[in-house]
């Protein structure tokens, strides 16, 4: 897998340009290519078209309702005060308070705009959720299990249509699953819970895992493309340039460890308290991810190149490059890669190109999508019959939990 990348590399190295000169809206090559496929590719771009832009177009999420009234207030109100001096207020006593006041009146009035859509029961949900997100001792990645409908009836309580909805889409995957376990929320959200699942039902080492050349693939790429360079790893934001091959190369041998360590654990309770303690461990953890974003990487180099030399690719690889933001693996690194888990999550294309660079298959529940045809999503959607597959869970394609203990009359 990873050796097939470096016969081909020379298709892009030459034409791309250094990132500082990359042109706003590349991708016309790409959108070329698409064309091509347009018969092909137009069921799955309709479906990932309808999947970014169904959540934005759904009813808006309440946190995201609460988080745009607590921080747009105080901005608006830090805006307006920031300009009244202690010598203004003594001076001004009456004009200080009107301020102050008219502060207030637009953030009560946009919590009444804002509660006219939800009752009670919700609001409170939110705040509550808001808190748990802002505290600073919220740092659980992945939270002990509780059965899964005492989850939905304690999340969605409310009468509104998207609670009904969601209760829906919690029923049916109670058909199948026993329990749920919540992810921590942030911008990783999507590589820990497949990590997590896919490592909890490990019983050998993939054999991309084994593979001579895996853990020389940092500095094998590096060496032809002089771009890498540019990543950008976790909690080194504005970091000095320099060679990160050594770096990758560690957490790329973590990855093989830990999951070798737990593939050989045969007892099921000990393998998932050795997930449990693994996900504990903040500085392993996330350097797993970073390992998985450099895998993505590899991959998109592999069937970028394979696409140009005319060999058979998925679907996914023509919509991945089709993008004004990622018409080649160099702006998909600048652009979508090294964002994640700093100023974004993934994406679902990206969803595609996580699910090849582990070769497994990623089956989503879309709850709000209950009662369509996309409620239950794979990633990719014609697998391999070899891969393993791993369960989530979302509500709006941004943020993913996990179902577990699959119930007895399904697994028979």
């Amino acid at each position: 897998m990873y050796s097939s990348v470096l016969q081909s590399q020379d298709n892009f190295q030459g034409w791309v340009p250094e990132p500082g000169s990359l042109p706003a809206g590349t991708g016309r090559s790409s959108a070329v290519q698409l064309g091509k496929h347009k018969k092909e590719a137009g069921a799955l771009s309709y479906s990932l078209a309808s999947a970014d832009t169904g959540a934005a177009q759904k009813e808006p999420s309440t946190w995201e309702i609460r988080r745009d009234c607590v921080y747009g207030s105080a901005g608006k109100a830090a805006g307006i005060t920031s300009h009244v001096t202690e010598q203004d207020v003594s001076a001004n006593p009456e004009l200080y308070s009107a301020v102050s006041g008219s502060c207030s009146a637009m953030e009560s009035s946009e919590d009444s705009e804002e509660d006219m859509y939800r009752d009670a029961e919700e609001i409170e949900r939110e705040k509550i959720l808001l808190y748990e997100t802002s505290s600073s001792d919220y740092k659980v990645s992945v939270a002990p299990e509780m059965d899964i409908m005492d989850y939905c009836r304690k999340e969605w309580r409310g009468n509104t249509p998207a609670a009904k909805r969601m209760r829906k889409g919690y029923e049916a995957v109670a058909q199948k699953f026993a329990s749920i376990r919540r992810v921590r929320g942030d911008n990783y959200c999507a590589l820990r819970a497949t990590l997590f699942q896919a490592l909890s039902q490990a019983t050998q080492l993939p054999s991309w895992l084994q593979s001579e050349d895996f853990i020389t693939l940092p500095e094998n790429l590096l060496r032809k493309y002089d771009w890498i360079q540019q990543w950008q790893l976790k909690q080194k934001l504005g970091r000095k340039m320099g060679d990160i091959s050594d770096e990758i190369k560690e957490y790329l041998m973590l990855l093989r460890k830990k999951w070798k360590n737990i593939s050989e654990i045969k007892s099921p309770i000990e393998k998932q308290e050795a997930c449990d303690k693994l996900f504990k461990n903040e500085e392993e953890e996330y350097s797993l991810y970073e390992a998985l974003k450099f895998l993505m990487l590899n991959t998109a180099i592999e069937l970028y190149n394979d696409d140009k030399n005319g060999r058979r690719v998925p679907v996914f690889s023509w919509l991945l490059f089709a993008r004004d933001t990622s018409s080649n693996p160099c702006q998909l690194m600048h652009n979508h890669l090294n964002h994640i888990g700093h100023s974004g999550g993934l994406e679902q294309v990206e969803m595609f190109l996580l699910a090849y660079a582990l070769q497994h298959t990623i089956q989503v529940y879309r709850l709000y999508k209950y009662s369509t045809d996309e409620f239950i999503t794979l990633y990719p959607n014609d697998p391999e019959e070899d891969w393993p597959v791993v369960t989530l869970i979302t509500e709006d394609d941004r943020h993913y939990n996990i179902p577990v203990r699959m119930c007895q009359e399904t697994m028979l």
